[in-house]
């Protein structure tokens, strides 16, 4: 079955290519979820429709992302944490804190897309990277007090 896709799809192809692809794969998964249609003559005719529409979609997208960014970079969050001798943290501060605090300031980011390179353990100011979009990087300001 030959298909054009209509989206970007790992390790098949990019937008508006034309594709083989088995039936099974094609009437069951891709065009249920709307990411190819059926090379027909006229879906043929279309293909330049149709990345226009991916490029419209991609641009609103990152627009998107660019306002989350820009409002994630002027929140910071506090993280209050037990501390004992000498100010050493019971516990850490992993990224499903980091997402908690932020939810609690309106903002919905999955754990996920924090990027920590492991757990912080000290008390002091950290930037903490934030994958919004494929290539929108979002710096957040954390700060790790003792809790009274």
């Amino acid at each position: 079955m030959k298909v054009i896709l209509k989206d970007d799809i790992a390790n098949l192809g990019k937008c508006g290519e034309i594709v083989k692809v088995k039936d099974g794969y094609g009437r069951n998964y891709l065009i249920p979820r709307n990411l190819a249609v059926v090379a027909t003559r006229g879906n043929l005719k279309s293909i330049g429709e149709i990345t226009l529409q991916k490029s419209l979609r991609d641009k609103k997208r990152r627009r998107e992302a660019e306002q989350l960014k820009d409002a994630l970079e002027k929140v910071s969050c506090t993280a209050e944490v037990q501390v004992g001798e000498e100010d050493r943290v019971f516990g850490s501060v992993t990224s499903q804190n980091i997402a908690d605090l932020l939810a609690v300031q309106g903002f919905i980011v999955d754990r996920r897309n924090i990027n920590l390179e492991e757990p912080i353990k000290a008390l002091g100011v950290y930037t903490v990277p934030i994958k919004v979009e494929r290539d929108v990087v979002a710096n957040l300001k954390v700060w790790v007090v003792k809790k009274d």
